[in-house]
């Protein structure tokens, strides 16, 4: 199975795809969609929602698993990372039927075993679980990774996490 983990992000969206067999995971390719602040917002969620379309085109993913949103300070920040989150999940719901969300504590709490996990102890278990050489870069990259890996783990019990 094919698994595209999304870190959403306005001004950078982490992808990272893997392929998931009876608990083996290898990585496919990881990387970002970048958007230029320069842009307005309407061009800037236009280009998230290209750069997910390329992700379908490129991979065609069996699944997707992308992270719920989570902010705690800068409310602005907050409302425009949601409107990114929002386009990129209804392009992926659009291309793929299987549309996972997993917490921050969720993803933590899978890759680490500690739901408080500091972000350097996540990039050291990406890097093992995947058998990369280095930490995956940038960390969105290695956030969307995560987010694949916490999919492949959990899928089993994944039918509660589904949007059907």
């Amino acid at each position: 199975m094919i698994i595209l983990g999304i870190d959403p992000g306005l001004a950078t969206m982490g992808w990272g795809v893997i392929y998931s067999d009876k608990g083996r995971t290898q990585v496919v390719d990881y990387g970002v969609v970048l958007t230029p602040k320069e842009q307005t917002l309407p061009e800037r969620l236009c280009t998230l929602e290209n750069g997910v379309i390329a992700l379908f085109e490129k991979f065609k993913p069996d699944e997707v698993a992308i992270e719920e949103l989570f902010f705690n300070t800068n409310i602005t920040t907050g409302i425009n990372v949601a409107h990114a989150r929002g386009v990129t999940l209804l392009t992926c719901v659009k291309k793929c039927k299987k549309l996972y969300e997993y917490t921050p504590l969720q993803i933590k709490q899978a890759l680490t075993g500690y739901g408080r996990a500091e972000k350097r102890q996540m990039q050291i278990m990406v890097k093992t679980l995947l058998r990369l050489d280095k930490i995956p870069k940038p960390d969105d990259a290695a956030d969307a990774l995560a987010v694949a890996l916490t999919h492949a783990q959990t899928n089993n019990f994944s039918s509660g996490f589904g949007i059907r």
